[in-house]
C-alpha cells in the first residue's frame, strides 16, 4: 500500500503528469488530429508556464510566512531538536553529507544550528531510504563530521514518510520542548500530523525560496528549480488532501 501511495502520487507530480499526458495525446492524434494537438500544446504550455519562477513565485509566497522560521528570543530553552528527512543519493563510495540531498542538508545545518545554540538539546535525526542507506544514518554521521557529540544525537531510521515520523517519535517527545525543523512548504502538513499524536512542536522552517527577488529577465524563462518548488507545493497539495480523505473516511485516523 505504501509503495502504491508513492508511486501515484509521484506520477499526479507536473513534470510526469503533464509529460504522460502530453505524450498520450500526441499517440491519439492521428485519430483526433485537431482536439488531441489542442489539448497536447495546452498540457506543454503549462508545464513551460509552471516551470517559470513568476508562476512558481505566484504559488508559493502565501505558502511561506516567516512566522514558521525559529525565534531565539522567544525559547529560552529547548530540549528536543527534530530533523525530519528529505531525499538521499545513496552512493558508498562518498562521504555522507555528499549522499544526502539539498533539501535533506538543508534541513540537518538548521537543525545543528539549533543545538549548537542549545547545547542540552537532543538531536533527532529521521528518514527512512532505500539501498539499505536511510536518511537518518546519513545525517547522523553528517552531524558527527561536523563537530556534533554522537551522544547527543538519535537516529529514528524506519519511518518512511511524515506520519510514520510523528507516530514513531511521539512517545519520545511527551512533556518536552521540542523543535521541528523541516522545509517551510511541508510544515503546516508535518505540524498537523504532530498535533494528531498529541505531540506540541515549535516550528523552525528551513528551505525558503524567493522568487521575486529575480531579475525580471529571468522571471518567465523556464528552469528546473523553478519546477522543483513547483513539484514540492504539488506534494503537499496532495498530501493535505490524502490527510483529509482518510480522515473523511475514518475520523479517528491519524
Amino acid at each position: 500500500m505504501f509503495e502504491l501511495k508513492k508511486i501515484l502520487g509521484g506520477l499526479l507530480m507536473p513534470l510526469p503528469l503533464l509529460g504522460l499526458l502530453s505524450l498520450i495525446l500526441l499517440i491519439f492524434a492521428l485519430k483526433h488530429r485537431k482536439l488531441v494537438i489542442t489539448l497536447s500544446f495546452l498540457s506543454l504550455a503549462t508545464l513551460l508556464l509552471a516551470s517559470t519562477p513568476w508562476v512558481a513565485n505566484l504559488l508559493i509566497k502565501q505558502n511561506q510566512p516567516t512566522s514558521l522560521a525559529f525565534s531565539i528570543n522567544d525559547h529560552p530553552s529547548i530540549d528536543k531538536i527534530v530533523v525530519l528527512g528529505c531525499d538521499i543519493n545513496p552512493n558508498p563510495a562518498l562521504s555522507a553529507n555528499s549522499q544526502l540531498g539539498n533539501c535533506a542538508l538543508t534541513r540537518l545545518v538548521e537543525g545543528i544550528r539549533l543545538a549548537n545554540i542549545y547545547p542540552q538539546a537532543q538531536l533527532i535525526v529521521s528518514g527512512g531510504g532505500y539501498e539499505k542507506v536511510t536518511n537518518s544514518a546519513l545525517m547522523y554521521k553528517t552531524a558527527i563530521s561536523l563537530g556534533m557529540n554522537k551522544s547527543r544525537i538519535v537516529q529514528n531510521p524506519n519511518a518512511m514518510d511524515t506520519a510514520q515520523e510523528a507516530a514513531f517519535l511521539a512517545s519520545k517527545l511527551v512533556d518536552y520542548n521540542t523543535v521541528l525543523v523541516t522545509s517551510v512548504s511541508h510544515m503546516p502538513r508535518a505540524i498537523n500530523l504532530f498535533n494528531a499524536q498529541g505531540i506540541t512542536v515549535i516550528p523552525a522552517a528551513t528551505d525558503y525560496h524567493n522568487f521575486a527577488a529575480y531579475p525580471w529577465y529571468k522571471q518567465l524563462i523556464p528552469n528546473a528549480k523553478a519546477l522543483l518548488v513547483v513539484t514540492q507545493f504539488a506534494h503537499e497539495v496532495l498530501g493535505d488532501t490524502w490527510i483529509k480523505i482518510r480522515r473523511t473516511i475514518n475520523p479517528e485516523a491519524l
